[in-house]
């Protein structure tokens, strides 16, 4: 009897000990999960048993779990870890990013090749017609006196070169004439007299045909008139008759408009491109169906500190005077950089941080679409492209489409990436249930 309750005994240990190694195997061995750590929620992946699917989001590496579903970022339909060219087939660099065909149809992610050519770009320009500095005439009063006569009654006014604008009475001239009448009697025996009485009606701007003719005729010119040095247009009067004027006081302005000048504000990223000899083609605003063009004859030295615009001048031609000052002009020049070929991408290719320029280069001779994050060095613009000033090869393929979408799965898998070119944890900014979800790898 002693005997079958030790047996009995021992049978029920023996199926205690079984039971419990079940129950323990049954809690501790579980599939793998995403585990929640920290403060929030971080997607970490349990080492699975050799053969076993695992399921990823095309768009977003990092998330790995052990049965298909949705993503919990995006979305979108989990898919098995080798579709998505997770395999170990090949050997990456730990910043690739793999994307598989159909996350590229997706994101329309589009490719091309770096390729060497000729910079050109066509620079759009405003301008304004100016007068040419060089053909205005500032008429001042070369002595003091009054308006006795008036010729010019209104700005705007065409005068010949050498027409009467004005008559003055001068006492102060009235008494240099005087001057001269007196040693025109004494020319023979002091000529030096006679040539300063001469030379100082010249200082106030009688010509020497007046000057004649006051010997001549030996009596004094009470009234002289004020000429115009060129033909042009009266663009300013500042006296009326019977106005007293000081020496030196400005009387008219004229302006010769039978050539003028197009002044086009040129930014200061644009001076590259802008060069003395390059042809612009402009129209003006009040006469829209006429074409104009002209070469650039000069570029300001210097920068405007407040606009950070050059003028760049183009002279030109204007018999009838249909250009005239003020008349805005809208104006094209294309043109190329000197120096040969060089380096061209598309605008669309490069990530613009202020500071640094990215792009994604294809990496060759991968099954999968597979991307590198690099940084370049650029150059000037050239208007739907960009000079590369180092960091790519010729003949290199990079994305020039859904190129930002590719930057935030890199993000999103804590690769290098625009803003975080060292790689690692980045914030997803996503709430789950009151938890925010942070990703790496």
């Amino acid at each position: 009897m002693k005997i079958n309750i030790n047996k009995q005994t021992s049978i029920l240990g023996g199926s205690a000990v079984i039971i419990g190694l079940f129950l323990g195997w049954l809690i501790f061995h579980r599939p793998a999960t995403p585990t929640v750590s920290g403060e929030g929620t971080a997607l970490q992946t349990h080492d699975t048993e050799e053969g076993h699917t695992i399921w990823t989001c095309s768009m977003h590496p990092q998330i790995r779990m052990d049965e298909p579903g949705q993503c919990p970022i995006c979305g979108m339909d989990l898919i098995p870890l080798n579709e998505a060219g997770g395999g170990t087939e090949e050997k990456r660099s730990p910043g690739e990013i793999v994307l598989t065909a159909s996350a590229i149809k997706l994101a329309d992610i589009q490719t091309s090749r770096v390729r060497e050519a000729i910079p050109e770009r066509t620079t759009y320009l405003l301008g304004k017609v100016m007068a040419d500095e060089r053909r205005i005439a500032d008429l001042t009063a070369r002595f003091g006196g009054r308006i006795e006569h008036l010729f010019v009654n209104f700005t705007g006014q065409k005068i010949r070169k050498g027409e009467k604008l004005a008559s003055i009475y001068s006492p102060g001239l009235v008494a240099a004439q005087q001057e001269l009448l007196e040693a025109v009697k004494y020319k023979e025996n002091n000529p030096a007299f006679y040539r300063s009485a001469r030379t100082k009606l010249k200082l106030w701007d009688l010509t020497d045909a007046q000057i004649n003719d006051l010997e001549e005729a030996g009596k004094i010119i009470h009234y002289f008139d004020v000429l115009s040095p060129i033909a042009g247009t009266v663009t300013m009067r500042h006296v009326a008759k019977g106005d007293y004027v000081k020496e030196g006081e400005l009387l008219f302005q004229v302006v010769d408009l039978s050539r003028v000048w197009v002044q086009f504000e040129v930014y200061e990223e644009d001076l590259p491109w802008v060069k003395k000899g390059d042809r612009v083609a402009f129209t003006i605003r009040s006469l829209p169906r006429k074409n104009f063009s002209g070469k650039v004859t000069f570029i300001d030295p210097v920068i405007n500190p407040k606009t950070r615009v050059a003028l760049a001048r183009v002279e030109l031609d204007n018999p009838r005077e249909a250009l005239k000052p003020g008349m805005f002009a809208d104006g094209r020049l294309t043109s190329r950089i000197g120096g040969g070929p060089a380096l061209l991408i598309p605008k669309s290719s490069v990530l613009w941080t202020g500071k640094r320029a990215v792009v994604y280069v294809k990496v060759p001779d991968r099954q999968k679409p597979t991307f590198l994050h690099r940084e370049i060095v650029l150059g000037p613009d050239a208007g739907n492209y960009y000079i590369v000033g180092s960091g790519l090869s010729g003949g290199e393929e990079i994305a020039t489409n859904g190129v930002f979408k590719i930057d935030a799965a890199a993000q999103l898998s804590g690769k290098p990436s625009m803003m975080n070119p060292e790689g690692g944890k980045v914030s997803v900014g996503h709430n789950h249930g009151g938890m925010k979800m942070e990703e790496g790898e």
